[in-house]
């Protein structure tokens, strides 16, 4: 038997069945991606901006906010930068040139000296008993040299009366000069013990800076002791010892022949302060195989005593000067598939990719050979998201950092309300 129940029961539940099997369809989801895309063009199309003509554009893409600098025209010194280390021109270790004991030393560890000041006195008394024994037969032999050079005019005058021999003559002329010669080698005697006895006093060679005392007053010292009493640097002036790429000596080289001064700068590890200037003195003979450099040497007057001998310095070598070259900051210049190349800032507010050519560095400034001119405003910052034609709003940096040195404008006082 039918059910009317039952039927009612399809009738009812038809549309839900018919919505299930339309969901199925693959031309519905199609259809509805369509009306979804158009629906969005549209909305587009009604918020962009309209141009001058009345039509609608695509000025839709938000303007990035990036940081600008101008070109400018400076001097630039064209410069090669190097390791370097400090070394005296002169170093020495002052030793005893004559035994004895030390009586006393005359200096402190660390000082500054002058030449033939004394640094250090040993007992000078043997010494002047030898030079006194010397003094003494030196005398002795002056004295019968001059006996026998009276005996001898003696004997002229006898053999020219016949009264005395040809033979005792050249007796008396060869004992003259025996004495002669023993007078002489008296007088070296001498010589030697006064210098044995200035040998005494300990002077220093140059003048310099003492470094720690090796030996103490009271001590036997030796002329072949090898440690010495004490050693002595100069340095004032002193030298930079470093090396320049093979690659790099070209324009050095080409000066050097020529006789022109080359300045350098000495700064410290972390390049940020000049310890001192000095000039380039000395090219050495030969390239080294190993490394590829060529070693240099600069003297540096040092008369505040910045540099200290074996101390690492950045060496600085100025080898030209540019004089009104066109320069942009460092962080403008990018390296890409493009080759090197700047983003500068046009009228309309977009900018511009521009291929350059650079030249030396300057510190936080490079100079710019082709493709900019003094004036152009180049992206300094923010050019991680920018592109050829790309909108941005352009902040100057000279401008923001007048505007930060400017102090801030106090808010006006408040009136204080009666209670």
């Amino acid at each position: 038997m039918h059910d009317s129940r039952d039927d009612a029961e399809r009738t009812t539940n038809a549309p839900a069945r018919a919505g299930r099997g339309l969901l199925r369809r693959p031309w519905f989801w199609l259809l509805f991606v369509a009306l979804a895309a158009g629906g969005y063009w549209a909305i587009d199309f009604v918020r962009r901006p309209v141009t001058a003509d009345g039509a609608r554009g695509s000025g839709g893409e938000r303007a990035i906010p990036v940081t600008v600098a101008a070109a400018a025209r400076a001097d630039v010194p064209v410069v090669l930068d190097a390791l370097g280390t400090v070394t005296s021109l002169r170093t020495v270790t002052v030793r005893s040139r004559v035994d004895g004991q030390l009586l006393r030393v005359n200096f402190r560890e660390g000082q500054t000296v002058k030449a033939g000041e004394v640094l250090a006195e040993i007992d000078p008394r043997p010494f002047q008993v030898q030079l006194e024994q010397a003094q003494g037969q030196l005398a002795r032999d002056r004295a019968l040299l001059e006996n026998a050079r009276l005996d001898l005019e003696r004997y002229r005058t006898l053999v020219a009366q016949d009264a005395a021999s040809a033979q005792q003559l050249d007796t008396q002329q060869a004992l003259v000069r025996q004495y002669e010669g023993a007078v002489k080698t008296d007088q070296g005697q001498v010589d030697n013990a006064r210098l044995q006895l200035a040998y005494a006093r300990i002077t220093a060679p140059f003048s310099g800076r003492l470094g720690l005392r090796l030996v103490d007053p009271g001590n036997l010292v030796r002329a072949g002791d090898a440690n010495g009493l004490v050693t002595i640097t100069q340095v004032q002036p002193i030298g930079v010892t470093f090396a320049l790429p093979e690659k790099d000596l070209a324009p050095v080289l080409a000066r050097y022949r020529e006789g022109k001064p080359m300045t350098v700068q000495a700064l410290d590890r972390d390049q940020r302060q000049v310890l001192a200037s000095g000039r380039l003195t000395t090219l050495d003979n030969q390239i080294d195989l190993a490394t590829g450099t060529l070693k240099m040497k600069a003297e540096f007057a040092n008369a505040d005593g910045a540099l200290f001998p074996n101390q690492f310095v950045n060496a600085r070598l100025r080898i030209d000067l540019l004089a009104g070259a066109t320069v942009v900051p460092t962080a403008a210049v990018q390296r890409g598939a493009p080759g090197t190349y700047v983003y500068l800032l046009q009228p309309d507010g977009t900018v511009a990719l521009r291929r350059i050519e650079t030249g030396p560095v300057d510190g936080e400034r490079i100079v710019v050979v082709r493709g900019l001119a003094p004036g152009d405003r180049v992206v300094i910052d923010g050019v991680d998201n920018l592109r050829d034609g790309a909108r941005v709003e352009a902040i100057d940096k000279a401008e923001a950092a007048q505007a930060g040195a400017q102090p801030a404008a106090r808010p006006p006082a408040q009136r204080r309300r009666p209670r």
